[in-house]
């Protein structure tokens, strides 16, 4: 975790101590569960809770103890130990490290993923409002970055909404399915612990039983977690580099909220460069990268090892961290973006009607030239747009095998630019309901 990228609500959810205090959870739950069953006295279980559960557990002093156990768990279970007292012997009975491990891990992504469809939720109603506010402002649309038909910046952050909109279920889901947890002992068999101490771990955790952990929870789920959080910084890697091409010098349709006193460059004091959609741009390929170790981490040898651990202590932090931060980065974007409707007029207007040129070829169609004929007339007259100047409309109208085709009525009707928005509404009743 790079504290430039972090948020404290998010990186507070993978502290040492919160960790700890997830591994007490999970221990004192089980000790209830088994006071219960009559498995241990209820009074150790009481004990337990009473002497550790609102101290902070010394961190250093954990890291000490592991130093020479080179074994996390044990080392705070000692610690726990000087903690509780003699009743510390009924902590742990019949679990393995991975029951721990694993489920508090899933409590830390499940507590992360929440936060995240928090951001969400911000991201989505800042795209409605702006959406809203631009639903008629008209602009180009490229294809291949080059002009293709007019459309509305409202429609873009329309599109950009209704996909942040999937992102948010399949974040939804992906909560869910991370959401188990396994208290099954070695190799996942219950042998040594009754499987109803799990599922009263899993009820007070907030989670479900894994079905059938071989001590470890299987890591399909996970990597069906990252997988979705890289989906999502994808997402927001496509409206970031939208903004980022918009604001280009030559564009300039949008631009980056630019702040009293911000610099934009060193050396060139005019500069006012879309920084912060840049780092976004860099933001996801790092979420993105996060998928595949997780991936990886899906084959483990037989019941389990743990070539998974490394990884996950890094993957963790780092892709929730870097998405929360991306996410209300975006947000931030989006709510400031400066949007110029006369530049985006100007552009719009830069080929002299060229825009319209399927609507032309579609009335030569209707008039009752073949699609090749027509497909020819148009582009004729376009290219001389292109390449000469002209103005689209005048090259039609003085183009005699296209008058005698359609009158100058005809011609002139196909250049309005509402008919390329008459549908708006239809879009955005889809996308907002």
């Amino acid at each position: 975790m790079i504290s430039r990228y972090s948020r404290p609500q998010m990186t507070d959810i993978w502290t040492a101590q919160t960790k700890f205090r997830i591994w007490f959870e999970i221990e004192a739950h089980a000790c209830d569960a088994m006071a219960e069953l009559g498995v241990i006295p209820e009074e150790a279980a009481k004990t337990i809770w009473q002497k550790a559960n609102d101290v902070e557990f010394d961190v250093a002093k954990i890291d000490e103890i592991e130093a020479v156990t080179k074994h996390d768990v044990i080392a705070f279970l000692t610690h726990l130990a000087d903690i509780v007292g003699p009743d510390a012997r009924f902590v742990h009975q019949g679990m393995t490290s991975s029951d721990v491990l694993d489920t508090c891990f899933n409590v830390q992504l499940v507590k992360a993923t929440d936060l995240l469809l928090e951001d969400m939720d911000a991201l989505l109603a800042t795209l409605k409002k702006r959406a809203m506010e631009h639903k008629d402002t008209i602009t180009i649309g490229r294809s291949h970055g080059i002009h293709a038909e007019p459309t509305t910046f409202g429609v873009k952050l329309a599109q950009a909404y209704a996909e942040f909109d999937r992102c948010k279920q399949r974040l939804e889901n992906a909560r869910e399915e991370i959401a188990t947890c396994a208290i099954s002992g070695a190799v996942g068999t219950f042998a040594n612990i009754d499987p109803r101490v799990e599922e009263h771990v899993a009820k007070a955790m907030g989670l479900a039983a894994e079905p059938v952990s071989t001590q470890v929870i299987p890591r399909d789920r996970h990597a069906m977690y990252f997988a979705t959080l890289g989906v999502i910084a994808s997402s927001v890697e496509r409206l970031a580099i939208e903004i980022r091409h918009l604001q280009r010098t030559e564009v300039l349709e949008v631009e980056e909220y630019f702040s009293p006193g911000q610099k934009g460059s060193s050396a060139m004091p005019h500069k006012r460069n879309p920084v912060l959609t840049e780092n976004l741009t860099g933001l996801a390929r790092m979420v993105r990268a996060y998928a595949l170790p997780a991936m990886e981490n899906v084959a483990l040898w037989h019941e389990r090892d743990i070539s998974h651990s490394s990884v996950e202590r890094m993957i963790g932090p780092d892709a929730t961290v870097t998405l929360d931060f991306a996410l209300v980065r975006l947000t931030g974007v989006v709510e400031k973006l400066l949007v110029y409707p006369e530049n985006m007029e100007k552009n719009l207007n830069k080929f002299r009607g060229l825009v319209h040129s399927q609507r032309v070829l579609l009335a030569l169609t209707q008039a009752g030239l073949s699609r090749e004929d027509s497909y020819r007339l148009v582009q004729r007259n376009a290219m001389r747009v292109w390449e000469e100047g002209k103005d689209f409309l005048e090259e039609l109208l003085s183009d005699k095998e296209v008058t005698e085709a359609l009158s100058e009525a005809d011609i002139r009707e196909n250049f309005d630019l509402s008919y390329h928005t008459k549908h708006v509404d239809t879009i955005f009743k889809r996308v907002f309901g």
